[in-house]
Order: structure tokens, then sequence, then C-alpha cells
């Protein structure tokens, strides 16, 4: 059995669903610190053929919290203001129509905190690609491990889950060795995204934006294609 383990994003990238699609349990990683200035509540989509910067409000926001203790901030005009810049930008592409309502429920939702919000995003997206792999949430299901280093951790998860493959990001290669996993005779492989180039507004495509964009301008099966192009190291 294949797991993989990550930190939740909003709207992710396509590696990121690549990865999910890679593996049979995908664990949210929600009980490790919220990174300022990382990607757990920003991304980027398209704004008149730019790639924009779109952050998720949040209330004190601080590295010395985990992301599942950090909470949203609704009342804050950039959430209301994100959702109508995703809208005013797709509404003209060709699957708006069968995306937006997707996009605008997750905003809609009653998730409290980023993580669940993220985690929302995500879900709901591959209901609409119909893809069964299994969600854990590691707050919820590995709590016990909280306090091992990093490694054991990973580890701990992977036996816990009956897990004998686990499939990392590519990053990952500077963090783990596929020596400690194989000792504990799992497999440990990291994912190389291929991100395809597909028909957007203009001619210059832009790459790397948020899933949204991959949606709104592909049909489901295309999308669902896209999934499996990625190689493992």
């Amino acid at each position: 059995m294949k797991i993989a383990v990550m930190q939740p994003y909003v709207f992710p990238y396509l590696g990121y669903f690549q990865l999910i699609k890679s593996a049979d349990v995908f664990v949210f990683y929600d009980d490790v610190s919220f990174i300022k200035g990382g990607w757990i509540n920003r991304n980027n989509i398209l704004v008149q053929h730019q790639k924009k910067m779109i952050t998720f409000p949040c209330k004190d926001i601080s590295s010395f919290k985990q992301i599942s203790e950090t909470y949203m901030n609704p009342q804050n005009p950039l959430y209301k203001k994100n959702l109508k810049s995703i809208e005013q930008s797709y509404r003209k592409a060709p699957y708006f129509d069968a995306v937006f309502p997707i996009i605008k429920k997750v905003f809609q939702g009653e998730a409290e905190t980023i993580s669940e919000f993220a985690m929302n995003s995500v879900t709901s997206i591959m209901e609409y690609l119909e893809i069964d792999t299994v969600f854990q949430v590691s707050s919820k299901s590995y709590s016990e491990s909280k306090e091992m280093e990093r490694t054991e951790r990973l580890l701990h998860i992977c036996k816990k889950a009956g897990a004998s493959h686990y499939i990392n990001s590519l990053g990952g290669q500077e963090l783990y060795a596929k020596e400690d996993f194989e000792v504990e005779n799992i497999s440990l492989n990291f994912l190389v995204p291929n991100l395809p180039v597909y028909e957007q507004f203009s001619a210059t495509f832009i790459s790397g934006l948020s899933m949204i964009d991959v949606l709104m301008f592909n049909d489901k099966e295309t999308v669902r294609g896209f999934l499996h192009e990625y190689s493992l190291v």
C-alpha cells in the first residue's frame, strides 16, 4: 500500500494532486508548524494574462502555531475579494460553469481554520474528478506521533497505516534518505511532477498556477489524465 503525506495547501498546483493520485492513502499533515511566507495560504491565479498571487487571510499568523491552530479571517475584505477575483478572471474560461460553483462552495463553507479550508479545497476537487484516494488527517489519525523526530514520525505513520511504499514530494530529497526507510522495509520515492502545457486565454502559457487554472481550461477527463503525468525517482 502506498502512502503520501503533505501539508494542506489552498487550491494547490497540479503537482500536489499528482502526489495524491500516486498514493492509496494521502495524509494531510496539519499538526506541524505554519510556515510564514510559504504556500499554505497563498497561491497564483491568472489575472489579465499575468500570474497574480492571492493570499487567504488568517488571524495571528505565527510559525509557533500549527497549521491546524491557524484560524481564517473571513471578515477581512480580502476574503471576498479573492473569490470575486477568481470569478472575474475566469468567467470566460471554457469550464467556468462547471468549476466555479465548486470554488464558491469552499469559500462559503464552515471551515474555521486554514487547515480545514485548504483540505476542503483539495477534497472538493478530487470529488469533482472522481478520484477515490483515501484521505486522513495527521492530527486525528496520528496525533500520538507529534513529538517524534521528522523521519521517525513518517516511519511511524507508514507502519501504523500498513504502508510499504512512501511517496514524497521532490523537495523531500534534501530531508529524507531512502536507507532510513529501507531498514523498516518501506520503499521511499520522490515524485517529479510533469506540468503539461494547455491553452489559456493568450498564446503565452503560464505554468505552475493553482489547480483552479487547470480546471478552468480543461475538461474533467483531460485533467484526470494530467494526474498521471509524473515520474518517481
